[in-house]
């Protein structure tokens, strides 16, 4: 297809065609490569038995131990079906119920979110942090860059809940906090959201929290609001303010996308957690610290006793539950 005369007539359309083409060459380029892993641990393992070499029989059971997770991380990948789940993603995280409490759960899922990150070696970066009242996060936006970033964080979009004692309760007590968690797929150039300039308010401000001297400086951060959605966005991660309004333009771009597709599907609530309350009732997952320590997925009923270790980014066992289990 991409040899024919007329393949490059459609600017936008073969851009698109090529991208997809090289995604899939890699994905076979990794199932060669993992074929020609099996096929070379079977000789050594056969030279091993036949010389009863042990330490080549460790080698070789090692080699086949990480060739199985490398596999098991393809398994998972086959399964993304979705438009756009190969992009890159823009995580938002609000703090519902709860106060301070929810504030610091904010703090706590974003560190979760980035170690995870860290540990399939994506590139992640928090683009605009609201610092809360007296301590934690009000609310934070962070674009994770890598393969599959998008097809895998749609399955954290919701009502995240924790239950445990209060750091901030002078008295011990159990708390529960609320935070929502959207997830939207960064767009590429192959997708044009038509924004008219008449549409957006933009405001430039001083930039918070950590960012370096130049940033605290100079009204360099950029909040844009789209009139007619009363969509807002902003981004301050950048050192200019250029910067800042390519960003902040890209997340809208997302979010009037998502809000498109979500009008046509007619299932606004049904698509994105944060569209309902931020409380009781609506959670998708729940991280239980006290009186008992569980973190379960209602959706999927995955559970998993090892809270600190999910704390700490292994997201995976949830990530892969949700897509067996994610409607059709």
């Amino acid at each position: 297809m991409t040899l024919t005369p007329d393949f490059w007539n459609d600017q936008g359309k073969a851009k698109k065609i090529q991208k997809e083409l090289g995604q899939f060459q890699d994905i076979v380029k990794v199932w060669e490569n993992n074929y020609s892993e099996i096929e070379e641990a079977e000789m050594l393992l056969e030279m091993a038995l036949e010389e009863k070499d042990s330490e080549i029989q460790q080698e070789v059971a090692e080699n086949l131990r990480n060739l199985h997770s490398r596999i098991s991380v393809v398994e998972v990948e086959c399964m993304f079906s979705g438009e756009h789940d190969m992009s890159n993603a823009m995580l938002a995280i609000h703090a519902g119920a709860g106060g301070t409490e929810a504030q610091d759960w904010v703090d706590m899922l974003i560190r979760m979110y980035l170690r995870w990150a860290e540990d399939k070696k994506f590139k992640a970066d928090i683009l605009d942090l609201l610092p809360g009242d007296d301590a934690g996060t009000k609310s934070a936006t962070i674009r994770i860059q890598g393969r599959y970033a998008y097809g895998y964080l749609r399955s954290e979009v919701g009502i995240h809940r924790l239950v445990r004692i209060s750091p901030f309760d002078t008295s011990g007590r159990r708390h529960t906090s609320f935070a929502s968690v959207m997830v939207l797929p960064e767009l590429d150039d192959t997708i044009v959201i038509d924004i008219a300039d008449k549409d957006l308010r933009i405001d430039t401000y001083r930039a918070s929290g950590a960012g370096g001297q130049h940033v605290n400086k100079t009204d360099s951060a950029i909040r844009i609001t789209h009139l007619p959605s009363g969509i807002v966005v902003q981004c301050q991660n950048e050192r200019s303010q250029h910067r800042n309004k390519d960003m902040a333009m890209k997340m809208l771009s997302a979010r009037l996308y998502e809000k498109q597709k979500e009008e046509q599907a007619k299932e606004q609530e049904n698509i994105h957690g944060d569209k309902m309350e931020i409380g009781w009732g609506s959670q998708i997952r729940s991280y239980v610290l006290q009186p008992y320590r569980m973190i379960k997925d209602h959706r999927t009923d995955q559970e998993d006793g090892n809270v600190d270790a999910v704390l700490d980014g292994r997201l995976d066992p949830f990530i892969k539950a949700f897509l067996l289990w994610q409607p059709k």
